[in-house]
């Protein structure tokens, strides 16, 4: 008996969805939106963060890097790297440490690079030739700089395959000249393509760090010091060699802090997994926003049924429906329509999710979680605003609703 009148009331809230179409349709909207949007903007967020894991990953498990900065200033805590104290000499000591496979400074600025009547402003980085063992670059064609041509401090350039394509489109770079900040360089090699993280990985332009440093700017610091070690057991270990090593030739006193970090790639994946977590439950939050309004929506919805059904609510009750029968009909009604809307929204995320990953350079991770999440929580919100409503006409007086008009 119990059963068919949960099957009935399922029956008639089906029907009711399906006379009202136009109706049950902007009662379900609310849902919808809110359940399509935790799903995209989760799925983007998870796939930012796969994207930083792959291409952190990617730079290796052992490596290590080693920045300016980080120094206490009358309270305030500088930004790594915001500071001129490591030099190339603090570099070559570094690369004498035990347990070190490859090391290589860089220093890096913006300039706009001209050739025939183009023009791209990218990023100029003075490296030495372990820069590409270290970030794991390989050059598609041509070649990297010489050691005569290191130490002559010649003008020659590695250009990214998006540098090669805005100034060379189809034609081939190698041995044309180009200018940098007015400096006439000769391209002598094209990076392997590497994708985008962060930003565009092949928008940079890879040149002699002797080069940069004194024909172009001029200066005598490094902006970051990056090595690999032999393997990822004795990173702590190099991270306190190299640690001790730059307070004794920075001459920092006991108890001073460090002009200078030590990061590794765990403690960088480890800090932007955080963040990604945190901005991808901000996000799912925001979205889930718009359940809440979808609830309100289907609780006005159901005063408005309550409201048109109040004889056919007195015929019930005169016929014998207890308090719990009005219930939970009613209940059932607006848990049908959130869960039609919670069905309609999975559907409507997943394909904008796969549009997203398809058609922009976003990429989207599709899971279980915000799927199953977002449709259990639309079939909390139909139970929930649904209960003032449905306690509403369960209250009503079967005398007076028999002779409602």
């Amino acid at each position: 008996m119990t059963n068919n009148i949960y099957l009935e009331s399922v029956l008639m809230a089906w029907n009711s969805i399906v006379s009202s179409k136009m109706r049950s349709l902007l009662t379900m909207l609310g849902i919808i939106i809110g359940v399509c949007a935790v799903i995209v903007l989760v799925s983007i967020g998870y796939g930012v963060r796969s994207n930083i894991e792959k291409n952190i990953s990617s730079l290796g498990s052992n490596l290590l890097i080693v920045m300016p900065g980080s120094s206490r200033s009358a309270g305030v805590r500088s930004a790594a790297g915001s500071m001129q104290t490591l030099t190339y000499k603090d570099y070559e000591a570094i690369k004498k440490l035990p347990n070190i496979e490859s090391a290589a400074p860089s220093i890096k600025t913006s300039y706009v690079v001209v050739y025939g009547n183009k023009n791209w402003t990218t990023s100029v980085v003075g490296v030495t030739d372990d820069y590409a063992k270290v970030r794991n670059l390989s050059v598609e064609s041509g070649r990297l700089w010489t050691e005569t041509e290191f130490n002559k401090r010649d003008r020659v350039a590695v250009i990214g395959t998006t540098v090669a394509t805005q100034l060379f489109g189809d034609e081939s770079p190698l041995g044309k000249k180009i200018r940098i900040n007015n400096d006439p360089f000769t391209v002598i090699g094209v990076l392997e393509s590497k994708g985008y993280s962060f930003s565009d990985q092949d928008d940079r332009i890879l040149a002699p760090f002797t080069t940069v440093q004194e024909r172009m700017m001029g200066i005598t610091y490094v902006s970051t010091i990056e090595l690999t070690t032999v393997n990822s057991n004795v990173m702590t270990q190099v991270q306190s060699d190299i640690t001790n090593l730059l307070r004794t030739r920075h001459q920092i006193q006991t108890g001073q802090d460090n002009d200078f970090s030590v990061e590794n790639s765990q403690d960088i994946l480890k800090t932007m997994e955080s963040t990604t977590s945190t901005l991808t439950l901000f996000l799912g939050s925001i979205a889930a926003i718009s359940l809440v309004v979808g609830g309100i929506g289907i609780m006005n919805i159901m005063l408005v049924s309550v409201t048109e059904r109040t004889r056919e609510i007195g015929i019930r009750k005169a016929l014998g429906a207890t308090y719990h029968m009005i219930i939970i009909q009613f209940l059932i009604e607006a848990v049908t329509v959130s869960v039609a809307g919670g069905i309609i929204g999975i559907l409507a995320g997943i394909g904008i999710s796969w549009l997203v990953s398809s058609l922009t350079s976003l990429s989207t991770v599709i899971t279980a979680l915000p799927i199953i999440g977002s449709f259990f929580f639309s079939v909390i919100i139909g139970l929930v605003f649904g209960l003032y409503p449905a306690r509403k006409a369960a209250k009503l007086n079967p005398i007076d609703a028999l002779h409602y008009e």
